[in-house]
């Protein structure tokens, strides 16, 4: 029977013990998506991911080898450290994870993403510009951050004129209008809504013009009488 050294061991245990350390996560703040096409590069798709809470940059920290798995403790808690983010945010490893967790397309035109330097990582999240073959007005955007740790995981997801969504394990995929088409659908609803009011009350005033006529006349063949 072979003996591990206390230190292999500890190092062991922790290993074994982040899929626990995983569950215990998911339950707080959901992490944030944002989407939006750039002002002045209409081909350009800008995607802003954040985190629910800093430690779950760590927990990912360590998923990705950037951070010693001893900070994931036997009890499911996270050693979570003030330099946890740059850390995370410095390396090509944590950007290439963003790249294939995140992808955005236009129809069956895959659009190339590339990760902005990031300084407030657990506060400000990090921007991702996804660069499409053409302009872009409905794009296709997948996440699926997180999810590979514990498929509990949400990211709560805003997008122009008020639209909003939800993904998840199962549910990491969804449509976006990037041109203001909601905007102009209501607005046209309205305006529809508008014409059969105007309608309504034109009508209302020719009965009622009618009317009068009617009565003006029958009053004065009863004068001539």
């Amino acid at each position: 029977m072979t003996v591990l050294p206390l230190a292999a061991m500890a190092v062991t245990a922790s290993v074994l013990a982040l899929p626990v350390a995983a569950a215990a996560h998911p339950s707080g703040d959901p992490q944030t998506v944002s989407v939006a096409r750039d002002d002045q590069r209409p081909e350009v798709v800008r995607v802003r991911w954040r985190v629910g809470g800093p430690d779950d940059l760590t927990l990912l920290g360590v998923s990705l080898g950037l951070l010693p798995p001893e900070r994931v403790l036997l009890d499911g808690a996270v050693d979570y450290r003030a330099t946890d983010p740059a850390v995370v945010a410095s390396s090509e490893l944590f950007s290439a994870y963003l790249l294939r967790q995140i992808t955005v397309a236009d129809g069956a035109r895959t659009c190339l993403g590339a990760v902005a330097e990031s300084k407030a990582l657990a506060r400000a999240g990090a921007t991702i510009d996804y660069t499409c073959p053409g302009p872009v007005h409905t794009v296709t955007v997948a996440v699926r951050t997180l999810t590979d740790l514990n498929p509990a995981y949400r990211a709560a997801a805003t997008g122009p004129d008020g639209q909003r969504a939800v993904y998840g394990a199962g549910e990491d995929s969804h449509d976006w209008i990037l041109d203001g088409a909601p905007a102009v659908v209501a607005t046209r609803r309205g305006s529809g809504a508008a014409v059969r009011v105007a309608a309504l009350v034109g009508g209302a005033l020719v009965v009622a013009a009618g009317v009068l006529l009617v009565s003006w006349r029958l009053r004065r063949r009863r004068a001539v009488a």
